[in-house]
């Protein structure tokens, strides 16, 4: 009896603490909703206003709804987002906007990629034309904050301060030895000898194909990093390189006599300054506007105009299925496009891509898709920081293609991995594993065990099935043989500039630029454009991947910094089928 009600009461106690548990959550997602919709409010923008850009924040390729986004839920999004679609449409209002005076830079670390930074500078450039001015200041200066802020009229730096001039690096992370070390191997299967996805599974440093392709285009993106200030500073290219080269700028002082920054200034004298431009008194409180908030009290387009042009947004890894706002699931682009095509309002279609790749079989269904768009319609393809092997496949049929001087483009190649745990399985846990099969082939794709040099044909005919279809539509879509796309191909990852030298893609050109080549190949003169896919509802999202967010919380707060060393290894390991992806994760810094 005395174990009766010890059992009962347990289960009593542990039912009050999951009510407890339970109304504490629902609580705090009350509390998180009440907090979320009294920010929904219309934002008042005043005469002499100063349009605050704060960009060390998240910059994507369009801005999420914003609804629950501060909830207090482990893996909820908790920092700022923007689209760098709105930052590029605020900054053209804000041109002839009567209530704004100037802009005021403050950035110290952008996290977006380099031709998403590129987008906006131009942005910025462009702003200026109104000749109001841009006033950039921080505290610190990384070397992507820099490039951003050196667009400016005046660019200031704390006199204790530091400003990032060294050059750009690329670290690669090499899996091989750990591997070896777990007992796993990897099964290489691959085509094409730049096609260095598998490199850090089977070798402990880049090969000479890669060391290649590296520091190809790694210059290449350095260089339109000096060229861009080099004309906002008036500095020599070549006297930049040096300045970087040598490490001239080891502190503030050093940035002021080097004439990279105007004036070293602390944050009140700033405020001094933004007050006399804005005309206001030294006691009055400066008028401000977030980027954010100008964005979004920024007023819809006209929905008179009957003509549309579609864009169609393509952001993150390419996978089967529906995918999600950070990844591109082929049933929901393809479904993106044909509604595009089918909508006779809809004159021309934008693909706006920034993509590694992902799966083989994906990308040719969207591949197809396009196909069939253009067979109607104009379509035009506008790359982003990256649009290489899967996401160049996708896009490869599209009437034009245009690139920013820094978008990593190509790699047309194709890998497979296939991991054996067998000598972890095995020898280092003691698990083994028997069977039967009704076909000598039944279980090829085994983890278990080696493939056997058959099995190694079987599937390296797949991948050189896979990497053949590639090269006949990219030699279709480009109008080459494909003699010569496989020239250029076996994975090799180009720059822009270089990708249109080599027939890959067609223009340098922003994202605004396509839209407007597609109106003009369109013969429509005014239109309005419309996003695809719809956004998803972020509430639902989240309960979709309520338990794929949490599990990233923590494990980012186990890894910390190398967080992104396992999340590689995780993604190359556990991906199925067969890849068209970019050779590794590309970090320039």
């Amino acid at each position: 009896m005395r174990e009766f009600f010890k059992y009962v009461f347990a289960t009593v106690v542990g039912v009050i603490l999951s009510v407890f548990v339970i109304f504490v959550l629902c609580l705090a997602l009350l509390i998180g909703l009440v907090s979320s919709l009294s920010e929904d409010k219309k934002v008042e923008i005043a005469s002499n206003s100063i349009l605050f850009l704060n960009l060390d924040q998240t910059i994507l390729e369009r801005t999420p709804i914003k609804r629950f986004e501060n909830l207090p839920i482990i893996g909820s999004r908790d920092t700022k987002t923007i689209g760098f679609t709105d930052v590029i449409k605020s900054l053209k209002r804000a041109k002839t906007d009567d209530r704004i005076t100037c802009i005021y830079i403050n950035v110290t670390a952008p996290t977006a990629g380099k031709a998403t930074l590129k987008e906006i500078r131009d942005a910025l450039i462009d702003f200026k034309k109104s000749k109001k001015p841009i006033i950039a200041y921080s505290e610190v200066y990384t070397q992507d904050a820099y490039y951003l802020a050196s667009v400016a009229d005046k660019v200031y730096l704390n006199p204790e301060g530091d400003l990032e001039f060294k050059g750009f690096s690329s670290e690669l992370t090499f899996f091989k030895g750990a591997m070896e070390k777990l007992g796993v191997e990897a099964q290489i299967i691959r085509v094409g000898n730049y096609k260095s996805a598998v490199e850090p599974f089977i070798t402990d440093k880049m090969s000479d194909y890669n060391r290649k392709q590296v520091t190809a285009y790694v210059g290449g993106l350095y260089d339109t990093f000096l060229q861009g200030i080099s004309e906002s500073r008036k500095i020599n290219k070549d006297t930049l390189f040096n300045y970087a080269n040598v490490y001239k700028i080891q502190s503030a002082k050093d940035a002021l006599t080097y004439k990279l920054i105007d004036g070293l200034r602390y944050k009140d004298e700033i405020l001094d300054e933004l007050r006399k431009i804005s005309r206001e008194s030294g006691n009055d409180p400066l008028n401000t506007v977030s980027i954010n908030d100008y964005a979004e009290s920024t007023p819809a387009e006209s929905f008179t105009q009957k003509n549309k042009i579609a864009v169609i947004f393509a952001n993150g890894d390419i996978v089967g299925g529906e995918g999600s706002e950070s990844s591109i699931g082929s049933e929901r682009i393809s479904r993106a496009i044909r509604k595009a095509r089918l909508d006779t309002s809809i004159k021309a279609i934008v693909l706006r891509i920034n993509s590694g790749g992902g799966s083989a079989l994906a990308s040719d269904v969207m591949w197809r898709e396009v196909v069939l768009a253009k067979k109607v319609k104009p379509v035009i393809a506008s790359f982003g920081d990256v649009a290489a092997s899967g996401g160049y496949y996708m896009a490869v049929a599209a009437d034009s293609i245009f690139v920013q001087p820094n978008t990593i483009t190509g790699s047309i190649g194709v890998f497979g991995i296939i991991p054996n745990f067998k000598n972890l399985l095995n020898n280092k846990l003691g698990i083994t594993f028997d069977g039967v099969k009704t076909g000598q082939y039944a279980d090829i794709m085994s983890t278990t065990r080696p493939l056997t040099p058959a099995e190694r044909v079987i599937v390296q005919t797949g991948v050189n099935h896979v990497y053949d279809t590639f090269l006949t539509r990219v030699a279709e879509g480009r109008k080459k043989t494909k003699a010569q796309i496989d020239a250029i191909a076996g994975g090799h990852v180009w720059i822009g500039t270089d990708a249109i030298k080599i027939g890959l893609a067609d223009r340098l050109g922003s994202f605004q630029d396509a839209i407007t080549a597609a109106g003009k190949k369109a013969k429509i003169k005014e239109y309005r454009v419309v996003e695809y896919p719809e956004k998803i509802d972020p509430l639902n999202q989240f309960l979709t991947d309520a338990k794929d967010n949490i599990r990233v919380y923590y494990a980012k707060q186990e890894f910390g910094e190398n967080y992104m060393i396992y999340e590689q290894m995780k993604k190359t390991l556990v991906n199925s089928g067969i890849q068209t992806r970019l050779p590794y994760e590309i970090s320039v810094k």
